[in-house]
């Protein structure tokens, strides 16, 4: 866990909901000059913090909805900092919980230097990074109905149905005149029906990002593509989540917040728990899951080396050491701004 260094007059504390906002302001010693639940309107916040500018820093939580807060004071030019809600949630231990003690305990944070960050996303790419998020939903949408589809013929004993006549387009509708039931036929067909309109929202979308992805840093978006069997949706999902290889410190930092390394939870030599192993990015994991059996697919080498990895391991730890590669692999091709050497990939060692 990080604490950031927050230099400034005033700092504000704020309790971010949906439709309002708690607001603290106080100095560096504490003592509060404004209190106030108000809309979540910006012209309205902004009139209230003048009296505190230029000198003010801003904090709020990780909630889903802070964009059009750290836009607005990006505007403004004042300074924005956006908190990781479980660190945050970690540090402060508050016995009770309340809006006015939340917004008095998020300014305390950053005046006392113990203020846990998380990363503010831009908005130059942020639209289009959730474009990718929603392509997930989607797709995971159309995963679900082709599953079950295939469920609902197991039940019935049909077993010739296999997933590729579920996934071809031309002929798959012929799949509702199987059942002889006619609500298991509906069933399948509302499934098709799903898949279809996915299909073309899905479409839809990546024309969009494509489109998009000409503009936002083209040249990482061109290496992270020499990874084997690495196509455009991969890529372009990595590109968006990562942003800027940058900000990470190191390549096992990278791999924490990909989620493909366990940290260590252990007291007077025992292992406490198993504990926040899913704090980091879903989408990166997803990214090294998928790019461990693509590169298998393009690359026979990639191949024998899993297959060794498995032998020696198990197939379960044989696949986290290959995500943890290949995380510290794509850290070292963005910062160097090189292409994927597969020689130098299998001979390399992680630490």
């Amino acid at each position: 866990m990080e604490f950031l260094t927050i230099n400034a007059d005033y700092y504000c504390g704020i309790d971010l909901h949906g439709r309002t906002m708690y607001t603290t302001v106080m100095d560096e010693r504490g003592d509060i000059f404004f209190r106030r639940n108000m809309p979540n309107k910006f012209p309205l916040f902004f009139e209230f913090m003048k009296p505190f500018l230029p000198n003010l820093a801003v904090g709020v939580e990780s909630t889903y909805n802070w964009y059009w807060l750290a836009d607005g004071c990006q505007e403004h030019h004042i300074s924005f900092y956006l908190g990781h809600a479980l660190y945050m949630k970690a540090v402060r231990g508050n016995k009770k919980k309340m809006d006015k003690i939340d917004s008095k305990t998020i300014a305390n944070l950053m005046r006392t230097n113990l203020f846990p960050p998380a990363y503010a996303y831009p908005r130059e790419m942020r639209a289009t990074r959730d474009l990718l998020r929603r392509r997930s939903y989607y797709v995971a949408l159309r995963a679900g109905a082709n599953t079950h589809i295939q469920s609902t013929f197991s039940q019935q004993a049909i077993l010739d149905i296999q997933g590729g006549d579920v996934k071809r387009k031309k002929s798959r509708r012929a799949l509702i005149e199987r059942p002889e039931n006619q609500d298991l036929a509906l069933s399948i067909e509302c499934d098709l029906d799903l898949m279809d309109v996915t299909d073309a929202i899905i479409r839809k979308l990546e024309k969009q990002i494509l489109q998009q992805a000409r503009y936002h840093n083209h040249q990482a978006l061109e290496i992270l593509i020499t990874l084997p069997g690495v196509g455009n949706i991969l890529a372009l999902t990595a590109l968006y989540e990562i942003h800027e290889i940058g900000r990470f410190k190191s390549p096992q930092n990278f791999s924490s917040y990909c989620r493909v390394v366990k940290c260590n939870r252990e007291s007077n030599g025992k292992i406490t728990d198993t504990g926040n192993q899913k704090i980091g990015n879903p989408y990166l994991k997803w990214v090294m899951t998928q790019i461990i059996n693509k590169a298998q697919q393009q690359s026979p080498a990639i191949a024998k080396y899993f297959e060794k990895l498995k032998a020696k391991h198990g197939p379960r730890k044989a696949r986290g050491i290959m995500a943890h590669k290949f995380a510290v692999t794509i850290y070292y091709m963005l910062k160097n701004n090189q292409a994927f050497d597969e020689e130098k990939f299998l001979q390399s060692k992680i630490k």
